[in-house]
């Protein structure tokens, strides 16, 4: 009769994760040989031809052609699956251009499944190492494995939104500066496309960085009014939003930008002020937490401490 440790699982995991491993490093690594004439030919007919493309994508997107071949259509219902997840692919489009990322919306879902698959191995070697030392009831395994698969989707939706919040937090405080330096370019003569990729050109931030979309967007032929609005609409940034409309009112109407342009950079400042008074109000009442659970009970338990021992001791 043959004796199966209790370790016998997590080994066979790491066999045939080192496995894997080894196999994806072999098959990342450049064949030696003379190139097929198809190779060759292929890089000078690609806009061309729909085979040379498609031989091309081949060898630089898909050097596991089995596993692609076999999980590929799998991969792609659970994608389509994790579209019907509240909010669905325009949340995630959204938090992606916020973000800054030049992500695809299936890129972000596949980056999903990995940080879900990840989940699965961790409550897999959670589940061994438990059951080594107690056993438990496989419903309870089941359910932890499922809950570190879910933890692995939630986390990665999670560092999404923190990320687009970091950015968007960063244009809007760069946000009032950038207002008022396109005010002086429009003092001194300026128009507004040219205060626009001056700024863009100088300044260094996000907020440059996406204006500087809008100057692209000029140049291939968009107008500007309209350009802008897609910018507002991409980040959904509310003083910019308000900038924006401020500024194709102004140029529907004819209105001086100038004027405008500073009204809109005082909004922004007082924006900001009272985002900081908000923002300090609520840590302060965070600062209360330590005091009331942390420090006063331990200044009652040292008051009251000597008094109860002495009792205790019948004096």
């Amino acid at each position: 009769m043959v004796h199966v440790s209790g370790l016998a699982p997590l080994a066979v995991i790491c066999g045939l994760t080192l496995g894997l491993g080894l196999w994806l490093l072999v098959s990342l690594a450049p064949r030696l040989g003379t190139p097929s004439l198809a190779a060759r030919v292929a890089p000078y007919v690609i806009d061309v031809s729909k085979d040379a493309r498609e031989l091309l994508d081949h060898r630089t997107a898909d050097p596991l052609p089995v596993f692609g071949a076999i999980f590929g259509p799998i991969l792609g219902r659970v994608r389509r699956l994790l579209g019907y997840v509240p909010g669905g692919s325009d949340r995630i489009a959204r938090r992606l251009r916020q973000a800054g990322s030049a992500t695809s919306i299936d890129g972000f879902r596949s980056q999903q499944l990995i940080w879900a698959l990840g989940g699965v191995g961790v409550g897999v070697v959670a589940v061994i190492a438990i059951a080594a030392v107690q056993p438990i009831p496989f419903v309870a395994e089941a359910a932890l494995v499922v809950l570190t698969c879910v933890a692995g989707l939630v986390v990665r939706d999670y560092l999404l939104q923190r990320t687009a919040a970091s950015r968007i937090r960063r244009m809007s405080a760069e946000l009032p500066t950038v207002l008022e330096f396109m005010t002086l370019s429009l003092s001194a003569g300026e128009g507004i496309l040219d205060a626009i990729r001056r700024v863009s050109r100088i300044s260094r931030g996000e907020l440059a960085v996406e204006l500087g979309t809008v100057v692209a967007d000029v140049n291939t032929g968009l107008p500007l009014a309209d350009s802008l609005n897609k910018l507002a609409a991409a980040l959904q940034l509310l003083p910019l939003t308000r900038a924006i409309d401020q500024i194709t009112g102004a140029l529907e109407r004819g209105t001086p930008l100038a004027e405008v342009l500073r009204a809109q950079a005082q909004d922004a400042r007082d924006d900001a002020k009272r985002g900081l008074i908000e923002v300090s109000g609520k840590k302060e009442i965070a600062m209360l937490v330590p005091l009331v659970f942390l420090i006063l009970p331990t200044t009652i338990a040292i008051a009251v401490f000597p008094g109860v021992y002495v009792l205790q001791l019948g004096f």
